[in-house]
């Protein structure tokens, strides 16, 4: 988990132009002033392509925080 949290951090740091972001489970949007919803699907799709991965609609509806997206990339 560490090691995909590292990574992520990285991602919004570079997403969202902001090199002070520092990202744990518990973190939400709310947390981060850049994070808003066009930068919410940026950040996705930079995600997607880092990891490899797809994500379905329901998966990103249903996350609550960054820990939840961190179990869904570790489950595929």
């Amino acid at each position: 988990m560490d090691e995909i949290l590292n990574k992520l951090t990285g991602i919004f740091r570079e997403e969202l132009d902001n090199d002070e972001i520092i990202i744990t489970p518990e973190t939400t949007a709310n947390d981060i002033e850049e994070w808003d919803s066009l930068s919410h699907i940026q950040l996705i799709v930079a995600v997607e392509k880092a990891f490899g991965v797809r994500f379905t609609s329901s998966e990103i509806q249903s996350w609550n925080n960054v820990g939840e997206m961190v179990e869904t990339i570790m489950s595929k």
